[in-house]
């Protein structure tokens, strides 16, 4: 019995990265078990006494309302969530048919846990969304190196060589076969001290001055290999290789780059644009900057914060030239920012979602005014990528750019007669976020409505079942509902169907708790702290949060690096079966905190 134990183990990932020693001791102290056609192997709410591992069968997971999560076959562990955290079992696993079980007791589990990280990573969903960042040296040459570089032949002449490198604005040339095979590199130090300061004619061959067979690294190198072989060896170019094709070029201008390329760096740029079309040369530096902040394993709520930083800055520097050229406002004004910038969570592709709210003292003529404004700052923002909201949700819509007593009497109505439009427009107004202007006018707008929204128990009441209608993509069988048709075909909508769900939740709980974070995550973080949200439910759902925002910035990351516009769909093919599976834990437990917060409202 034992040996079959540990054949088992050693053909079943985490345990077939643990010792062999291990393993054999292990298998004498694994229980084998077999579970009857409907026996509950453990309820919702019950103490958990073991890790399980199917052997054959299948155990289907089930909520405490009875909604069936998941179905879990062969080789696929259950019960580790209730170990890692208070020991409590969050779900019920029933056997659907005869079924054969490993358990590993609780102490044996944690003990594996605390001394094997390996098993540690593959039980603690956490544990990859909380990498530290890195420095430059740990980069992989992948996410710097230039893609496509330009080439040229052997034999020709130097005059062309450096004319292709003056006119494309470069330093070297990768010289290649017509079979598109490396044979040399030759760069504008080569040019000078080896043809100009030899006195050769511009008619002289490429092939009497290049560097021949240079050394090359993979794209999966890192960043620090290339700089050693470059001091190393004295050069200043490292092409990049995969499988004996030419994939890239890096250079120190592409390290310089790197390092120059910060948020700091470019908000200065933006304050001190001279109008909106150097905005958007300057915001054209956010895909480069979130690959650079992504590959350097930099927390999701960082890069997001970041990002939402530069389109603060574009914005209020539009504020600014908008007021030079149509002159001082008439009465005060307060530019508002909802959607994903209102909360700083902004990602490589954004739309902008904004409102104007004006001093009471507004007359009606003042609006000519406000109105040239808006048009002034959305125009600008579009040019620079942040696009016309597609529901005018913009402050270029007249019912967007109103006096402060029409922004009470807006509120007030949606709170009070809640139909499907006050729950749609109270949704994206709740995560408002002032952005310049005066911003007195929204302190107590923002005070008060929470206090009545909270107060009424009708209004959150239907702002929960509102917020219940994005739900994650999850499949029967360990797999994923992926989009059915369409240009996104097979693929999973992070946003929609990952990211959205947790805003939603977390601007409930907000409500709930009369919460001022406007952030998702530090809504969660709030929630937790005041009791809006248990402790156990809250920490998986933060957990579960981090893991999805993470998974989608690294899919654009991977676009970026790949010369692709990044975009918020994502083929499972590219996550690993350790990925996957995690991922879709983490989209088991939104869907359990939403069936916790739907029951609690009775919409469930």
């Amino acid at each position: 019995m034992p040996k079959e134990i540990w054949t088992i183990l050693s053909q079943t990932h985490p345990y077939d990265s643990l010792p062999p020693e291990l393993l054999t001791e292990l298998s004498q102290q694994i229980t084998r078990s077999m579970a009857a056609a409907g026996a509950v192997i453990y309820r919702a709410g019950a103490p958990l006494e073991a890790l399980y591992l199917i052997v054959s069968g299948q155990v289907d997971i089930t909520e405490p309302n009875g909604d069936l999560v998941s179905i879990l076959g062969p080789k696929n562990s259950f019960g580790e969530r209730g170990l890692m955290r208070d020991g409590i079992a969050p779900v019920t696993a029933t056997a659907a048919k005869p079924t054969e079980l490993l358990e590993i007791s609780a102490p044996l589990f944690h003990r594996l846990v605390k001394d094997h990280p390996t098993f540690l990573d593959f039980f603690d969903r956490t544990r990859p969304a909380r990498a530290r960042r890195s420095a430059l040296s740990t980069q992989t040459l992948g996410d710097l190196m230039t893609r496509n570089p330009l080439t040229c032949r052997a034999d020709d002449s130097l005059l062309s060589a450096a004319q292709s490198m003056r006119d494309h604005r470069i330093s070297c040339l990768l010289v290649t076969t017509a079979a598109g095979e490396l044979q040399g590199i030759v760069t504008t130090r080569d040019l000078t001290n080896r043809a100009l300061a030899e006195g050769l004619s511009s008619a002289h061959k490429v092939a009497e001055i290049m560097t021949p067979d240079p050394k090359t690294l993979p794209a999966t190198a890192l960043v620090a290999d290339a700089l050693h072989l470059m001091v190393e060896h004295g050069f200043t170019h490292m092409p990049i290789m995969d499988r004996g094709k030419l994939e890239g070029i890096l250079s120190q201008t592409d390290m310089m780059r790197f390092q120059a390329t910060s948020s700091a760096s470019i908000i200065m740029d933006i304050s001190q644009a001279p109008n909106s079309a150097a905005i958007a040369q300057y915001v054209k530096g956010i895909p480069a900057l979130l690959m650079q902040l992504v590959g350097a394993h930099n927390d999701h709520q960082v890069v997001t914060r970041l990002i939402t930083d530069i389109g603060d800055a574009a914005t209020r520097r539009l504020l600014k030239l908008a007021e030079d050229h149509l002159g001082p406002p008439p009465v005060p004004y307060l530019w508002l920012a909802c959607g994903s910038q209102g909360r700083q969570e902004q990602t490589g592709v954004s739309d902008q979602d904004n409102c104007l709210i004006i001093d009471d003292a507004m007359r009606p003529e003042d609006d000519a005014y406000f109105a040239a404004l808006a048009k002034f700052v959305s125009d600008g923002l579009d040019e620079a990528g942040y696009f016309y909201c597609p529901g005018d949700m913009m402050a270029t819509a007249q019912r967007w750019r109103q006096p402060l007593r029409v922004w009470r009497s807006y509120f007030s109505k949606w709170i009070n007669k809640p139909d499907n439009e006050a729950q749609m427009l109270a949704s994206v107004m709740f995560d408002l976020r002032p952005i310049g202007g005066a911003f007195e006018l929204f302190a107590d707008l923002h005070r008060s409505t929470l206090s009545a929204a909270s107060e009424n128990s009708i209004f959150v009441a239907h702002m929960i079942s509102n917020s219940l209608k994005h739900t994650p993509p999850l499949g029967l069988f360990r797999g994923f509902a992926t989009v059915r048709s369409g240009e996104h075909k097979d693929r999973i909508d992070l946003k929609h169907n990952g990211v959205v769900p947790v805003v939603d939740l977390g601007r409930i709980y907000a409500l709930k708790g009369q919460l001022t974070e406007v952030n998702t995550r530090a809504r969660l973080e709030a929630a937790i702290e005041t009791g809006t949200v248990s402790q156990s439910g809250g920490r998986d759902l933060l957990d579960a949060y981090d893991m999805i925002a993470e998974a989608r910035l690294a899919h654009q990351a991977r676009q970026i690096r790949n010369g692709k516009a990044p975009d918020n769909f994502m083929s499972p093919a590219y996550l690993s079966d350790f990925d996957r599976s995690h991922l879709r834990d983490a989209f088991v437990v939104i869907k359990t905190m939403q069936s916790a917060i739907g029951q609690r409202s009775g919409f469930l």
